[in-house]
């Protein structure tokens, strides 16, 4: 078993990141107060911009992966300002970085006050974010080397845009970094790989991310032409897709709870053994990811793991050990089709149906989704027999590769769970 989060073996990561963003903010405030603070206007309003952002965080859904858009874009904004109602600034990226620390903390004492604990790990990746974008901004525009290279015309807001997308792949770099040491031990594969862990953070840029960096480098040219009123007004549309976004979160975790409730009644009825329908969903979910399935593909793989035996509610008897894949294939075939029409009335989705009432298919005539799902779950079937512990539950599965599973998924599955241990299904 791992150890668990803050001992193991990927603390270190947790701690650089931390690490480079308290000095960074600590170089920076430093620098601020002794050299005092440059158009304090500016500042002001961008700091609030900030606060106000990391205030309306409260009510964010469990999952989402930016809590706070407006200050996100309010940060960004500030670290691509070069003019205010077409004079420059000379604020600097170091000034851009000590507001943004300071939005951060005032904003984080009344949710302290509330008992809300402060996502030290988002401060981090938002204060080095911050900083690779004013750095990479402010001395080139300042310098004039930016007008030089892009012109003083229409060509002129590709150099923010090129900006904020390096800044983007930054962060997605940071969130990945973390997300992957924030993996804990407690299941086959806590660990998924990196590679995976970056595509579903570089894939996720092109939902709330593009509003956030557009309203960033938007909110930025607006302030060069119109002053700092503009920011009250540009800002606008991002608090209705923040909204928007928020609902469609909130929708999404409801269904998930429901299908999660629904697993259960297999286990409640006593077709199937406490705690199958999440052991095969996680351990999907780790194959998946090895396999290389990211974002709404994996997230289909999920759901369809967790309801792959609804099916069973249909059997007059339960199959001993609720293990189908004993079954002859008529049979199985029969119950994967009778799940998949309970999951249609769900309002899972027809992707997760499909999967549900193929696991049972010959493997070359299935989804990726169901051959994994098939595999994991004569696995967990096999363990649950008590066949001679793991190692031979997967030579059991390797003998099955001509017919019944696919041998990269055997193999995906034999690497995932060497680095959970190799340890049996358990109970619940």
């Amino acid at each position: 078993m791992r150890a668990p989060y803050g001992i193991g073996p990927l603390a270190p990561v947790v701690l650089a990141v931390r690490g480079a963003a308290l000095l960074l903010a600590l170089v920076a405030l430093a620098r601020t107060a002794v050299q005092g603070l440059a158009e304090p206007g500016l500042a002001l309003v961008f700091g609030l911009l900030v606060a106000a952002g990391e205030l309306a965080r409260r009510g964010a859904a469990a999952g989402e992966r930016e809590p706070a858009p407006l200050a996100a874009a309010g940060a960004l904004a500030y670290a691509l300002l070069g003019d205010s109602a077409g004079r420059p600034t000379t604020h600097g990226a170091l000034q851009v970085i000590a507001v943004v620390v300071v939005a951060q903390a005032l904003a984080a004492v009344p949710r302290g006050a509330c008992g809300r604990r402060t996502d030290a790990d988002r401060a981090a990746r938002r204060t080095l974010t911050v900083g690779f974008a004013a750095v990479c901004f402010q001395p080139l525009y300042a310098s004039g080397q930016a007008e030089r290279w892009f012109g003083d015309g229409p060509w002129f807001p590709l150099f923010p845009l090129t900006v904020l997308a390096l800044t983007a792949l930054c962060d997605a770099v940071l969130a990945a970094l973390l997300a992957r040491s924030a993996a804990r031990a407690g299941g086959p594969g806590a660990l998924p790989p990196y590679a995976s862990l970056l595509v579903d953070e570089v894939r996720a840029l092109a939902g709330t991310g593009v509003a956030i960096g557009a309203t960033g480098v938007v909110t930025a040219l607006g302030v060069a032409v119109a002053g700092p009123w503009a920011p009250a007004v540009l800002c606008g549309p991002l608090l209705l897709t923040q909204v928007s976004a928020r609902r469609y979160t909130a929708v999404r975790t409801t269904c998930g709870q429901t299908m999660a409730s629904l697993a259960r009644a297999t286990e409640i009825a006593g077709y199937t053994p406490p705690g199958h329908a999440r052991r095969v969903a996680a351990l999907a979910t780790a194959v998946g990811r090895e396999l290389g399935l990211t974002g709404p593909r994996l997230t289909v793989l999920e759901h369809a793991a967790l309801m792959h035996d609804i099916g069973q509610l249909s059997l007059l008897d339960p199959v001993v050990g609720g293990a189908t894949a004993r079954l002859p294939a008529a049979e199985q075939r029969r119950i994967a089709l009778l799940g998949g029409a309970v999951v249609r009335r769900t309002g899972a989705g027809p992707e997760v149906a499909a999967v549900v009432e193929r696991q049972a298919d010959p493997y070359r005539e299935q989804p990726l989704a169901a051959r994994i799902v098939r595999t994991v779950n004569a696995y967990d079937d096999l363990c649950g027999e008590s066949v001679g512990g793991p190692l031979r539950a997967l030579e059991q599965l390797r003998l099955g590769t001509g017919h019944d599973h696919q041998p990269q998924v055997v193999e995906a599955l034999g690497r995932v769970l060497a680095r959970g241990g190799l340890t049996p299904a358990g109970a619940g």
